[in-house]
């Protein structure tokens, strides 16, 4: 098996996960603003303890968003600095995505809606379904007003589980907006890098790793995207 690093500080929590053969190793601090102070060292305390170097790794593994536009910033910085010393390729992984992972991972339930709280009163969500071990996604990911949410295209027979942040904060507001049966996980408020580990796995393993000065973070919202690539112009 891989030696996998995988590094998340989209949203409010920040984590990482080691994957080194069978073993796994991870961090995980729900810790805002405080990211770029944390990350580093939980790095290195997770190598430590797996007793391997930066240079061991075959692939490191990053939240791509969306999320915290500071907090993806910090990660892709963090991650192509790592890669380029370690000399190994990188794995965006959707921070919905992630969430919906975790939500199998601890329920077994094979439909998921996840929404994070993107601030501004509006959510960034997605809708996943089970694919050979792995939450894949249903259409496309969005940002949008808790009130403006269009998920009535699900199927009405079958219950889904809703995950993340968005739910905890405009319940009644994404509720009303879909026909299909709910239940609303609490436990899963943030993207884990422990349950995007198989994802990366996968996507090294399909030869779809990247070189790091590709890794892009994923923002939803077009003039936030827009304002960052002409401040790097």
């Amino acid at each position: 098996m891989s030696n996998i690093l995988v590094i998340d500080t989209s949203t409010e929590a920040c984590s990482v996960a080691l994957q080194v053969g069978d073993a796994v190793y991870t961090d995980y601090k729900v810790a805002p603003r405080q990211h770029g102070e944390l990350v580093l060292p939980m790095v290195d305390a997770l190598l430590q303890q797996a007793k391997i170097k930066l240079a061991d790794l075959d692939v490191i593994g990053y939240g791509q968003g969306p999320g915290a536009f500071t907090g993806l910033r910090i990660c892709i910085s963090i991650v192509q600095g790592l890669a380029y010393g370690a000399g190994v390729p990188v794995v965006g992984v959707s921070s919905l995505q992630a969430m919906a992972q975790a939500a199998y991972q601890s329920t077994n339930e094979e439909h998921i809606l996840s929404a994070i709280d993107a601030r501004m009163g509006e959510v960034y969500w997605g809708v996943y379904q089970l694919q050979d071990g792995l939450m894949m996604r249903v259409g496309q990911e969005e940002v949008a007003e808790p009130e403006t949410v269009t998920i009535d295209q699900l199927d009405s027979s079958i219950i889904y589980r809703a995950v993340g942040s968005g739910w905890q904060t405009y319940p009644d507001q994404l509720a009303q907006r879909s026909s299909v049966s709910l239940v609303i996980e609490g436990e899963v408020s943030f993207p884990s890098a422990k349950h995007m580990l198989p994802w990366v796995a996968q996507q090294l393993a399909d030869g779809l790793a990247l070189d790091a000065e590709q890794a892009q973070p994923v923002y939803l919202r077009n003039n936030v995207a827009k304002k960052v690539a002409e401040q790097g112009s």
